[in-house]
């Protein structure tokens, strides 16, 4: 990210960096975390924006202007939610009604932020997390000792379900249009308990092959429980229990050579649903 002073907390946390393996020293993921997923219609649910995993893992301050969209959509139509982000210091959540029963569907975006890391950290960032492009641009380029330079946004969606109607699948298994996006081709609130949820991920419209589709049990974080590569077809498939709360998150970019600000374009994008206490869903 941009280089300010070091702070004493600062200091403290690249010190905690340095520790860290690599997988959670580049930790980026990002995502929509509401407190329970499965509310009851006209209920209020609390929301946090989280980052990072393990002990970096914080709560986002909301800031009005870096937020592009934060919107809803269910079977009643789609509603612009961004008047309920509570904005402020890290850690305090947000409010939302929700008020037909089925499902919900959160959807957010991010402005682009700059970030300039030394080679060896951009290096074993761009490999953690499957940057195919950046890793085969820099090499080709004779960039690998140099900086890396990007610029990033978020995209994150969650799935909330309200009441015990779920409404029609197509709400939760098609695009909602976001230029990095996951789509699970089922219902996770519908799907018999043995079988796999089937995701497919979308780059600018089109399936997305030999991205790195990680999924993380947002209760035991330090790593993913399951880490694929989607197909030729951009999809991946997850085994997950029907209880605790999920993220799958995906990472992709696109070398930017004609921009003298930086060399990449990079998306982070996420989906999160969850079950409630107490047995496994069937």
């Amino acid at each position: 990210m941009k280089r300010r002073s070091p702070s004493p907390r600062g200091l403290a946390f690249s010190a905690l960096l340095a520790c860290l393996p690599p997988s959670a020293a580049f930790a980026h993921d990002y995502w929509l975390q509401p407190r329970d997923f499965w509310v009851a219609p006209g209920g209020t649910d609390a929301l946090s924006i989280q980052v990072g995993h393990g002990p970096l893992r914080q709560a986002w301050s909301v800031d009005p202007g870096r937020v592009v969209l934060f919107r809803s959509r269910s079977g009643a139509g789609e509603v612009d939610r961004r008047a309920e982000l509570r904005p402020g210091p890290t850690g305090q959540e947000s409010r939302l009604t929700f008020k037909t029963s089925g499902a919900h569907m959160l959807i957010f975006q991010s402005t682009p932020a700059f970030s300039d890391l030394p080679a060896i950290r951009f290096n074993a960032y761009a490999q953690e997390e499957g940057l195919t492009p950046a890793v085969q641009w820099r090499q080709a380029h004779g960039q690998t000792e140099r900086p890396g330079r990007e610029f990033y946004s978020r995209r994150a969606k969650a799935l909330v379900r309200v009441g015990d109607q779920t409404g029609p699948d197509d709400l939760v298994t098609k695009p909602v249009g976001l230029s990095l996006e996951i789509v699970p081709e089922k219902n996770p609130y519908t799907l018999p308990a043995d079988a796999p949820l089937p995701v497919r991920i979308y780059f600018e419209g089109r399936p997305l092959a030999g991205a790195t589709v990680k999924l993380t049990n947002l209760e035991f974080d330090n790593r993913p429980l399951a880490v694929q590569r989607s197909d030729q077809d951009g999809r991946a498939r997850f085994q997950v229990p029907r209880r605790g709360t999920w993220l799958i998150n995906v990472i992709w970019t696109k070398p930017t050579p004609n921009d003298p600000r930086a060399d990449f374009e990079t998306t982070f994008s996420s989906l999160t649903f969850g079950y409630p206490a107490g047995p496994a869903k069937p």
